[in-house]
């Protein structure tokens, strides 16, 4: 016990998180610039190592490499606050992929072709929709931020349970850090690898896009299994259990929107979030009346 709270202190504390967030913050400063600085030699032609790739055409896609390093961040926060709220949780998987549609915006921005047939071309027409989707996806994400935050009493038997299973939360948020990190680190190699075996060439925009987080949600999906398995020992409550329940299809929905382009991608990812504040309203207020019906 001892010993699993001195290696939480060191990762998941909040002096971990402020550092962490330093880090991530000087990395992502540091790659923008980096990213400008070969944007600009390979416009002026001195490297032709990435002109063909649209994330080196214009200077509005060095946004696209910062973005990077906040998803990064957003991952660690996901893991942080595992064992404190799992509403958070749920919502830091719902922030990611906003962010992740968001990243995509600034590349989109640096190849929009502004003409009246904007509805024809197809970039342009992706970019509406995901502009559109950032903005419902904000809002959507804003209920059930305000849903989450609602406070529930407990007995001192439930106490005594509620950290049973925070502790066993507190587990799975130290096992994740390191799976995590290997993950990452697996993708980046694979990635250099695949550019130095297809001579030298850059990946298309939607395998970079989707690099990492694929897997990442496969994960999730697995984790929230885990937990709802190990609530079982701690509630036999049914709208707890729905809840739950309606939080690993949601994200299973988001991991699918990965598997797919275009419209269908965005529609699964907003059903995803939709759906995972209908079940948190739904939740909330079945909550309130059977507790009403007991007083």
């Amino acid at each position: 016990m001892d010993l699993l709270n001195k290696i939480y202190k060191i990762f998941l504390s909040d002096f971990a998180k402020n550092r962490f967030e330093k880090t991530t913050l000087y990395l992502a400063l540091f790659s923008f610039f980096i990213h400008l600085i070969l944007i600009y030699l390979s416009k002026f032609n001195l490297i032709n190592l990435l002109s063909n790739s649209e994330l080196f055409k214009n200077p509005i896609s060095a946004i696209y490499t910062p973005f990077s390093f906040i998803l990064i961040y957003e991952v660690y926060l996901l893991i942080f606050h595992l064992p404190r709220s799992f509403t958070t949780y749920i919502t830091k998987q719902y922030e990611i992929i906003t962010l992740i549609i968001i990243r995509k915006l600034f590349k989109d921005l640096s190849v929009l072709e502004l003409s009246s047939d904007w509805f024809q071309i197809k970039g342009d027409l992706q970019f509406t929709y995901d502009i559109l989707a950032s903005v419902i996806l904000f809002y959507l994400i804003y209920h059930f931020q305000k849903q989450g935050m609602q406070k529930s009493t407990h007995s001192k038997n439930d106490k005594i349970k509620i950290e049973r299973f925070i502790f066993r939360k507190k587990v799975i948020a130290l096992t994740l850090v390191p799976i995590f990190v290997l993950m990452a680190l697996f993708t980046f190699f694979n990635w250099v690898s695949d550019i130095y075996s297809s001579s030298n060439s850059i990946n298309s925009f939607e395998t970079i896009n989707n690099l990492f987080f694929d897997d990442f949600f496969t994960a999730l999906i697995l984790v929230d299994v885990v937990l709802l398995l190990i609530s079982f020992f701690y509630t036999d409550n049914f709208e707890k259990i729905i809840r739950n329940s309606g939080f690993i299809v949601s994200t299973i929905l988001i991991r699918m929107s990965f598997g797919v382009n275009g419209l269908i991608s965005t529609i699964l990812i907003l059903v995803s979030v939709f759906f995972g504040l209908a079940i948190l309203l739904i939740h909330n207020n079945y909550k309130k009346n059977i507790t009403k019906e007991i007083v």
